[in-house]
């Protein structure tokens, strides 16, 4: 059984008597606080959190929308030291100012390193550097970027449109969130193995090989328990170690998927070792294989570097895209200049597929988007794909707000609750206004990372920003180019879901119909 909340607090009980000795003790500056909210004895403001634990995101908003700081302190006597914020000062100085300080933290590190491993989103200092360098020069390169567009361009064609093409022809509800999750993990794995599960495979292809679902599978089951890791009240390393090493849910559920993870990984790094002395830098232009062909690493180090990019590439896109569908099916208005502006593109290159026509768009032409960039920007303003990043201070500071945070306490930035601060983005941060973007000429002009860190910011910037966008254009342009999907999961907002990712969390139904007939 899976211990709860409520559960792990009572290991606290034997401890009672020296909490309570360190509460009389403690440092005053230290002490926890937010605005409105009444703090404990001991527990200080942790109850509220364990209260709101299922809406976290709507409730911890509240609270900043009330609080003049922005910033909320958490303390357990005797526990790690938490604090969030949503300040755009306090973000840069955590993020650029004062980077050094804040780390990812061996905390953080560990709770994701049997997944993840020591690859760039799990790593700091000189292990993250050199990742960060070769990263960096690989993403640079236009042929990455045409390879990423061929990768996306196939599964687009291939596979989405004629999906999309027979929900029309059958009147079919689909759950677009899960299809959009199928085609990121088709696409990630492309560009990352140079390998095709083919998880969005319509039924006259066949479908997705058994192994494929059970590699997007296990990945879903990975990160449900990294999630109830972070989200736990109480971080300490022990606590899922142990549930591990009785076999306890969820760390059950870990190690078989991981067993599957990393079988899947590794199988492929093995076969192109075996396909020759260069296989692995001359099957495909994977980030494998440019990895593979940068220096020598370990079957190990190749396999944390793909299964980083994965994480990042499939849940991020998915995330963003399902909102983004959602958001512009209840504004027609921003759907027809979205239209408007595909069909002024320039002469796009129609193709068919399996008796289903498409369109197809080169990278200048996407470039040339301005508005739809527009639009999914201001869609990730308001339901970015990670709602909070957390690091580790590893030295006391003191935030521009003037908040103490203490040496090993974890520092959150919560971007999410950012997007709905009218001292950030003024009275109307509450509406999806693409316009909001553009200037005078109808030109995109970006804010500040430390406003709209939806790609983060500082050194640890996104390196697939571009990359990201150039993917969720194409989507988009090729899908509005020809179909209209209506929302049909009634009335009121969407469910709000904590993964690694914002999801919704009784999935995307809609209804597809064909443009013009």
């Amino acid at each position: 059984m899976e211990l709860s909340w409520s559960s792990s607090l009572l290991l606290l009980i034997p401890l009672l008597p020296l909490v309570y000795f360190l509460y009389l003790r403690q440092d005053p500056k230290k002490q926890p606080h937010a605005h409105g909210l009444k703090v404990y004895p001991i527990l200080g403001t942790l109850p509220h959190l364990v209260k709101n634990k299922d809406h976290f995101l709507e409730w911890y908003t509240g609270v900043m929308q009330s609080s003049p700081t922005h910033t909320m302190v958490f303390k357990v006597i005797g526990l790690t030291g938490q604090a969030i914020t949503a300040d755009p000062a306090n973000v840069e100085h955590i993020l650029k100012t004062n980077f050094g300080n804040y780390p990812k933290g061996e905390l953080t590190v560990s709770m994701f390193e049997d997944f993840l491993g020591h690859g760039i989103f799990n790593s700091d200092g000189d292990e993250w550097l050199w990742q960060r360098k070769a990263a960096s020069y690989e993403f640079n390169k236009r042929s990455l970027r045409n390879f990423m567009v061929d990768v996306v361009r196939f599964e687009a064609v291939e596979r989405l449109v004629p999906l999309l093409q027979r929900a029309a022809r059958d009147a079919q509800t689909l759950d677009v969130q899960d299809v959009l999750e199928r085609f990121a993990f088709d696409n990630i794995c492309g560009v990352a193995f140079g390998e095709d599960p083919g998880c969005l495979a319509v039924a006259d292809e066949g479908m997705a090989a058994p192994q494929s679902a059970e590699f997007m599978s296990a990945f879903n089951d990975a990160q449900n328990t990294i999630v109830a890791r972070v989200m736990s009240p109480i971080k300490w390393k022990w606590l899922w170690r142990v549930k591990r090493l009785l076999d306890i849910e969820p760390e059950r559920r870990m190690r078989l998927a991981l067993a599957t993870i990393h079988g899947y990984a590794d199988k492929i790094v093995r076969e192109r070792r075996e396909s020759g002395e260069d296989g692995l830098a001359r099957r495909d232009d994977s980030l494998l294989s440019r990895f593979a062909a940068a220096g020598e690493h370990s079957d190990k180090s190749l396999r944390d570097v793909v299964t980083n990019f994965i994480l990042a590439g499939r849940d991020t896109t998915s995330s963003a895209l399902t909102w983004f569908f959602w958001l512009v099916s209840t504004r027609p208005d921003v759907e027809d200049k979205i239209m408007s502006e595909i069909g002024a593109a320039g002469p796009v290159r129609a193709v068919r597929v399996s008796g289903v026509g498409a369109s197809t768009f080169s990278l200048d032409e996407l470039r040339e988007m301005h508005y739809l960039h527009s639009a999914i920007t201001e869609s990730m303003r308001l339901y970015l794909p990670v709602a909070a990043d957390v690091h580790s201070c590893k030295e006391d500071d003191v935030l521009p707000d003037g908040t103490f945070i203490g040496k090993g306490w974890l520092m959150t930035y919560c971007a999410f609750a950012m997007a709905w601060l009218e001292s950030i983005w003024g009275e109307d941060c509450q509406e999806f206004r693409p316009e909001r973007w553009l200037d005078g000429e109808g030109v995109f002009r970006p804010a500040s990372s430390f406003m709209y860190p939806v790609f983060h910011a500082g050194p640890r910037m996104c390196l697939g920003k571009e990359m990201a966008y150039i993917q969720m254009k194409y989507i988009v342009a090729c899908v509005l180019e020809r179909f209209s999907l209506r929302y049909v999961g009634g009335e009121g907002h969407p469910k709000l879901e904590m993964s690694m990712t914002l999801r919704m969390g009784r999935g995307l139904p809609m209804q597809v119909k064909n443009k013009g007939g």
